[in-house]
């Protein structure tokens, strides 16, 4: 025990010669601001007592001072953009104790049994990860809503910052998949940190780091208005400046924190330091599922204006499945058993609910409420409002763009002699006709694999319409209504202001989930997309949703999760057959119209 106790001593002191260190450079910062006044002052106390007297020095004393009061000048600006900037503050759900006392309960105990101060509250973020973070700062208090009362905004106007523990940060999918047990242990390094975060050196060297931080981010921000011009030139010179002194902070700052990381997590050894080891598997496979869903399942519907309701619950759905099919994570499952950590929330529900919308925002770049075009789903409602739009949106996209390209039946190379691999049925099967004004399978196929250079031509007729599709959803709207105020458990996200207002003008998504697909890739989903529909129109084909591929069709009760090879051959090759055949084995008719949305 007393070597766990020397090392928690060594990360504390460590962190804190870091902390002192960067005092340092804000102490030289303002001797170097000061020294110009200091050389004034003896100069003139020099002349009063008869010292330095002539004119050379008289002229020496009038420009030194004047050059102090500039200096002292542009330092006192400089300081009040720093004190006054406002730092980084992670977009999250803030979740009162009334919403959640057994969780806040857990919290404190654990705070007490590694006797530091417990966080002042909690808040969730649609991430795997937990953290603290300082919001004393009176720019990370929320807004007043449009409602309250002036006085009231006057006195959030007065305020000042305030000694507070900071809050903590938990990774909502945590509470979905995790037990009570494993939730406290992963928590217990981090609430462990609120103790050197108490120390008031360290305290104030990382005020001294977020405000430089901010006031270079404030100095970034673009100046709108008149004279946007004359009013960037202060901003620029305390960018400058905060970007220097930022600069020769940046070692010790990280030191520092690595210094505080290590003491906390030594400190936490004598808390739950078995299940911990256990736990952190649980953070890994979690981490995994909740990106699988982002990508796969949440990112179709946030394209088609739909945002799941319930996404922390769907990772327990696709870990469930992952556990299903991996035998390397069998037996994960066998703690479902156990009380989940959810169970410590009020409404876990509704903190669902307002996670799911923070993240389509952060990851989507989708508005702060509901309406018409942005509209939350249930998991029951997924296939039939997501996954079957989602299809018949890109094969009526593909059908304009045939439509745009005017491409006749005439052109196609299948009806040509000697080319019976690539009829409708197979070999020697019978060639459909094809009729170009009506939407059907056959004409897909026919033009990408009756023309040479056709399928490039194609993909960037979709690439285009794509692009032109998401700069008009990316237009505000042009009617001046406002939208339908959100109302039952997301309003309580959304009190007293956005949440994202703190992130400033920065255009929506912060953190995008999709790069930039290429042509081909666009072709060969759109592709699949008719192929789908035309199995659910022609052969008894459903729209499916699978917790860790997404979007899926199902053929007789079962999966189909091998279209994207014959895709792919008809797309990049201009080869029809391997489609053809597994067309033929699905029972789908090339030859019958398809419904459009």
């Amino acid at each position: 025990m007393s070597g766990t106790g020397t090392s928690e001593e060594l990360g504390v002191q460590s962190a804190r010669a870091r902390a002192l260190a960067l005092l340092r450079i804000r102490g030289r910062a303002t001797a170097v601001a000061v020294l110009p006044a200091a050389v004034a002052v003896v100069l003139l106390v020099a002349g009063a007592q008869g010292h330095a007297v002539g004119s050379g020095w008289d002229a020496a004393r009038w420009v030194v001072t004047a050059c102090a009061v500039v200096v002292l000048l542009l330092a006192a600006a400089v300081a009040a953009a720093i004190v006054r900037a406002r730092p980084a503050v992670s977009p999250t759900v803030p979740l009162p104790e009334g919403a959640a006392p057994d969780l806040y309960r857990l919290v404190r105990d654990l705070a007490d049994r590694l006797g530091v101060p417990a966080p002042s509250a909690i808040a969730l973020t649609p991430d795997c990860d937990s953290w603290l973070e300082d919001r004393t700062h009176p720019s990370a208090k929320p807004a007043a809503a449009p409602g309250a009362d002036p006085g009231a905004r006057s006195g959030g106007r007065a305020r000042r910052r305030v000694q507070a523990a900071p809050v903590l940060v938990i990774g909502s999918p945590f509470l979905w998949w995790m037990r009570v047990a494993e939730l406290r242990a992963v928590l217990a390094p981090v609430v462990a940190g609120t103790g050197p975060s108490a120390h008031p050196d360290i305290a104030a060297a990382r005020r001294f780091v977020r405000g430089l931080d901010g006031a270079v981010a404030d100095a970034a921000a673009p100046v709108s208005g008149p004279l946007s011009g004359v009013r960037r030139v202060p901003r620029a010179f305390v960018g400058r400046v905060a970007r220097l002194l930022l600069r020769s902070c940046r070692t010790h700052a990280a030191e520092m924190e690595r210094g505080v990381a290590a003491a906390a997590s030594v400190r936490a050894q004598g808390v739950d330091y078995g299940l911990r080891i256990v736990a952190q598997e649980q953070v890994g496979l979690a981490y995994a599922g909740w990106d699988r869903l982002l990508t796969r399942v949440a990112l179709p519907a946030w394209q088609m204006g739909r945002w799941p309701s319930r996404l922390d619950a769907g990772v327990v759905s696709a870990l469930t499945e992952l556990s299903r099919r991996d035998r390397l994570a069998d037996g994960f499952t066998s703690r479902l058993g156990e009380r989940p950590a959810c169970d410590l929330l009020e409404e876990p529900g509704a903190a669902d609910e307002a996670a799911s919308l923070l993240a389509a925002r952060l990851f989507h770049g989708g508005p702060a409420e509901t309406g018409p075009d942005w509209s939350p789903v249930d998991w029951q409602q997924y296939p039939e409002e997501v996954v079957d739009r989602k299809w018949r949106t890109e094969a009526a996209r593909l059908h304009r763009v045939l439509d745009s390209m005017g491409t006749s039946p005439a052109d196609g190379s299948s009806d040509r002699p000697g080319n019976s691999s690539d009829r409708p049925g197979g070999p020697g099967g019978p060639a459909y006709p094809v009729d170009a004004g009506v939407p059907t399978l056959a004409r897909v196929v026919e033009h990408l694999a009756g023309r040479c250079g056709s399928g490039e031509e194609l993909a960037a007729g979709i690439s285009a319409a794509v692009a032109r599709e998401e700069a008009a959803a990316q237009q505000p709207p042009s009617g001046g209504g406002t939208p339908s105020p959100v109302s039952g458990p997301r309003s309580a996200a959304h009190q007293g202001g956005d949440i994202l207002d703190f992130w400033g003008p920065d255009p929506l998504p912060l953190l995008p989930l999709q790069p930039p697909r290429t042509g081909t890739e666009l072709l060969a989903d759109h592709v699949a997309a008719m192929v789908c529909c035309a199995a659910v129109d022609t052969a008894g084909g459903a729209p499916g949703l699978d917790w860790l591929d997404g979007p899926t069709l199902l053929v007789g009760g079962e999966r189909r999760a091998d279209l994207g090879s014959p895709v792919l051959s008809l797309v990049e090759d201009g080869d029809a057959g391997p489609l053809r055949s597994w067309l033929a084995s699905v029972g789908v008719r090339l030859d019958k119209p398809v419904r459009l949305v």
